[in-house]
């Protein structure tokens, strides 16, 4: 149960995240704000998706790639943003 609520908070918090970096999109119009607030948006999905399911080792699963796509969307913003800099 504890899992659950835990899970729960860290989905929450992952929302929330994205969600301020999309009103600092709204304030700058920056795109790395939008990829910042996609993918914690992804690690909330994937969090809550987790917390969902039974899935005994996340390691192994298909959700694993969904943080991953999370991190690369991450590196690929901040390559594209340094690169037009």
């Amino acid at each position: 149960m504890l899992f659950h609520f835990l899970s729960g908070a860290l989905t929450l918090g992952f929302l929330i995240a994205g969600l301020f970096f999309l009103r600092f999109w709204k304030r700058t119009r920056d795109g790395l704000f939008v990829a910042f607030a996609l993918a914690f948006w992804l690690l909330g999905l994937t969090q809550a998706l987790l917390a969902l399911s039974n899935i005994p080792v996340e390691e192994r699963s298909w959700l694993y790639l969904l943080r991953l796509a999370a991190f690369a969307l991450i590196l690929v913003s901040i390559w594209l943003k340094n690169r037009r800099g």
